[in-house]
């Protein structure tokens, strides 16, 4: 069968520089009440000078319904020249934008058939023309990037926020009486004297759950995270807010699956993943990988070495051996002839950047993994101005092992009401009782009992959407309820698990979730605040949204194969690297937490968390605090996760509240 794919030319990176201004901050308001000024305006936009050092530009725009204020930070690797500053305006439109449109030129010859002329070699200008020609649906489909935008079009008084498919690029935004106020990052926002911090229970609730705050909440109340994939369109007559989500990667899901051989599905998926790899490329500056040392990297440093001699690749190492992947990235990097680099990291290292950490990470982030990726942005961007990263890997191919626990408990729970209806109802009340839990609790406790406490759970859901959530959730509600001492009522993308048709599987519905939760408001949250703390521009091949187009639509027996997981990305890297030497199990890019909680860092967590810090801001328990630590200090190792939390929350607390 044969499939048509996009495959757009690769040879314009060769033949001509590229011109593009590259990644930056965006800030801005629209005041209906008429009262913000360019002052506000410049501290918005001017705490966002690592995400644009190169370029600054700020436009306020006094309409009769309200105040317009549109600032921009630039980061330029190529093109220097004020052709490509922002904001930029075209006849009635005006932009302020952050992001990569890697398929411009491709977009621009089109403009220029229908009789565009461009005075500048910018993506940006493209967008604008685009939204002129096409309006703003049919030009958002033509885009293959990552971006986030605003354009005011002055004709119809109406404004246009606009985020990309998977969420790379950010946007907030917080309104209340009468004012809109949007920026890349939350730091931003405190520079409006209008942006009130109080705490949402539910954004709260929710990093106390997962770890990260899913969108649309943000921490504070009237402050959210535009979702991916959306746009939203506000019109400054009538002050009505409208959402349009343009793309919905779960209709691909829902499309009938592809019949094709297992050879044609690794052969076409390497097709795509070439194509998007190297539209990622720049033919004039150095681009560096980080090679983790995990497949994903591996694939991306291999195929790109395909068509490009120089491939500079950044690995971070701990001298603990349990966590260190740096001598297999190391190997790798060698087989494939990369000019690679290293650096190990210690406590020291760590304590160093805690200082540093909340106003990197504006809202309570604890995925641990933020020091080591900061760290790896840091150490390439004296090589390089561009890295790419293999996030996104995971959650389209299925690499996550709890995609198999999940499966696992489906099929065991399957079997069990199969075998006797009348046997699983009394299993219930068994699993559940107090006997049970005792025993249980009296064994050597790990990770046994957070198990127990999800299944458990489990055992009371009736939908997969809630089982895919309890497996991805830290605490309990119960638990988080006592923590925060607070109700909350959180509804989330695992919602969305509902409108995937019966023909996905449960893992695939993991997937799917997945790209809505997990990746979307951890990993590229960890990578993009990261990369442009240093100003290093970060873009991620696995989610041009071709890929998952494609992927979303094969048959789960080619994706998890043989209980393989990630079965088409192996088959793929083990043409460039010998299974042998690749094939292990899958390790998570994080600290030693255990291990320098109860060594190095240890005072420094006492000095963060005890009861007169904890008391001090008002909003945790700390009768729920001790019982945590008393738990992990009793065996149950998996506390280690909610402390490390609560840590990382008090120390956000302390540089915001």
């Amino acid at each position: 069968m044969n499939f048509v794919i996009f495959i757009l030319p690769i040879l314009c990176y060769h033949l001509k520089k590229d011109k593009r201004e590259k990644m930056c901050g965006i800030a801005g308001f629209i005041d209906f009440n008429k009262k913000s000024n360019l002052s506000i305006l410049k501290e918005m936009t001017d705490i966002l000078n690592h995400r644009g050092p190169d370029d600054s530009g700020y436009k306020i725009i006094n309409q009769k319904e309200a105040l317009i204020g549109m600032g921009h930070k630039r980061l330029s690797i190529l093109d220097l020249s004020k052709k490509g500053h922002q904001p930029m305006r075209y006849e009635n439109l005006t932009i302020t934008y952050n992001g990569e449109i890697y398929n411009f030129k491709e977009i621009r010859k089109e403009l220029q058939k229908e009789g565009y002329s461009f005075f500048s070699n910018s993506d940006t200008e493209v967008i604008l023309k685009s939204f002129h020609r096409w309006g703003i649906d049919e030009s958002i489909k033509r885009f293959i990037g990552m971006f986030s935008f605003v354009i005011y079009d002055k004709k119809n008084q109406k404004i246009y926020c606009v985020r990309d498919r998977a969420g790379v690029k950010p946007f907030y935004y917080y309104y209340k009486d009468n004012i809109f106020i949007f920026s890349s990052e939350l730091k931003s926002l405190h520079k409006h004297p209008k942006f009130q911090k109080k705490i949402s229970k539910n954004a709260l609730a929710s990093y106390f759950k997962y770890g990260y705050i899913l969108s649309p909440y943000s921490i504070f109340e009237n402050t959210f995270k535009l979702p991916p994939s959306t746009y939203l369109t506000i019109d400054l007559k009538t002050k009505k807010f409208e959402f349009e989500k343009y793309w919905n990667h779960i209709d691909f899901y829902n499309k009938e699956k592809l019949d094709i051989s297992e050879n044609e599905a690794i052969k076409e998926s390497e097709k795509i993943l070439q194509s998007a790899f190297e539209y990622r490329m720049v033919a004039d500056v150095d681009v560096g990988v980080f090679l983790s040392g995990g497949y994903d990297s591996t694939c991306v440093t291999a195929l790109l070495k395909k068509n490009h001699s120089k491939i500079k690749t950044f690995t971070i190492g701990f001298h603990e051996k349990d966590f260190n992947e740096a001598s297999f990235a190391k190997k790798y990097a060698k087989i494939l002839n990369t000019e690679h680099h290293e650096l190990y990291i210690n406590p020291k290292d760590i304590i160093d950047m805690l200082e540093d950490i909340p106003f990197i990470y504006d809202e309570p982030f604890a995925d641990n993994s933020i020091f080591p990726t900061v760290m790896v942005s840091k150490f390439a961007k004296n090589y390089v101005n561009v890295a790419l990263s293999a996030d996104g890997g995971d959650e389209i191919f299925g690499g996550y092992t709890k995609y198999r626990d999940i499966l696992s408990i489906k099929k065991k729970l399957n079997i069990i009401k199969a075998t006797d209806q009348l046997l699983f109802n009394k299993f219930i009340p068994l699993l559940k009782s107090d006997f049970l839990k005792n025993a249980i609790f009296n064994l050597p406790a790990g990770n046994f009992k957070n198990r127990y406490n999800k299944l458990k759970d489990i055992l009371d859901f009736k939908n997969e959407d809630q089982i895919c959530e309890r497996i991805n959730s830290i605490l309990s509600n119960q638990e988080i309820r006592y923590l925060i001492n607070n109700k909350f009522s959180l509804k989330t993308n695992f919602d969305d698990l509902k409108y995937l048709n019966n023909q996905n599987d449960i893992i695939s519905k993991a997937m799917a979730i997945d790209y809505l939760t997990y990746m979307s408001d951890n990993i590229l949250v960890k990578v993009d605040r990261a990369s442009m703390s240093v100003s290093l521009e970060a873009r991620e091949p696995f989610l041009d949204h071709r890929i998952l187009e494609f992927v979303s639509k094969l048959p789960i027996s080619i994706k998890y194969k043989n209980n393989t997981l990630k079965y088409i990305i192996k088959e793929i890297v083990h043409q460039y690297i010998p299974k042998e030497l690749i094939n292990r199990p899958k390790r998570g890019f994080s600290i030693p937490l255990r291990e320098w909680y109860e060594d190095t860092l240890k005072d420094i967590f006492k000095e963060a968390i005890n009861k007169k810090e904890i008391e001090k801001y008002g909003i945790l328990n700390y009768e729920a605090v001790k019982e945590i630590i008393k738990r992990y200090k009793e065996g149950e190792s998996y506390m280690m996760i909610p402390i490390w939390q609560i840590f990382i929350f008090q120390l956000w607390s302390k540089r915001w509240l």
